[in-house]
């Protein structure tokens, strides 16, 4: 993870650490994060085909498994990103999400989070507003230059190649609950 800018925390009087320690809900944009922005059609259907790195999908696991509210906003509405969700057992799903920031401010609520206990990683311009308003802003490497100009924090990884599992073992770190996933996975 890439530090961009930490005018955000430093207005909060906090650190980019003590910022990732409040983190009680993660929000993520579908395609062009998830994915790798890669949409597939059968020659003889409408109904999308997505690929889906399971890399990521362990990643929205862990995060889970450590308390964490996770879900997706996305302004396309598929049938595969219904199935990846509720595979990856994800708190929320928003399709046809046109304004990401209004629709996350709405759902923290529902879940008694304040935007600063939110973070949103996405990609693109639709993105950019929930990425500059939540208390974390991530893009992922390959993001829109305008994205990241709004951003606090870029993966190293690409989207849909593990870009989302990057940012959730860098957060679950910082929240110091690593040792609960090696554990889980026998690694200790």
């Amino acid at each position: 993870m890439k530090l961009l800018s930490d005018r955000k925390f430093q207005s909060r009087g906090v650190t980019l650490e003590e910022a990732a320690r409040q983190i009680k809900l993660v929000a993520m944009d579908i395609d062009g994060t998830l994915t790798d922005g890669s949409i597939c059609y059968r020659g003889d259907s409408t109904e999308e085909l997505k690929a889906f790195n399971v890399h990521d999908g362990t990643g929205v696991t862990m995060m889970l498994r450590e308390g964490l509210i996770v879900g997706a906003l996305t302004g396309r509405q598929s049938t595969a990103n219904e199935i990846r969700c509720a595979e990856l057992h994800m708190k929320f799903l928003e399709q046809r999400c046109w304004n990401k920031r209004e629709v996350l401010e709405r759902i923290a609520a529902g879940f008694g989070c304040s935007m600063e206990e939110c973070l949103f990683i996405g990609d693109d311009l639709i993105d950019a507003d929930a990425i500059q308003h939540a208390g974390i802003g991530v893009v992922v490497g390959d993001a829109e230059e305008e994205c990241s100009a709004v951003a606090d924090l870029q993966t190293e990884r690409f989207a849909g190649h593990g870009a989302l599992r990057e940012m959730a073992t860098w957060l679950i770190k910082l929240q110091g609950k690593w040792q609960n996933e090696m554990e889980h996975y026998h690694l200790l």
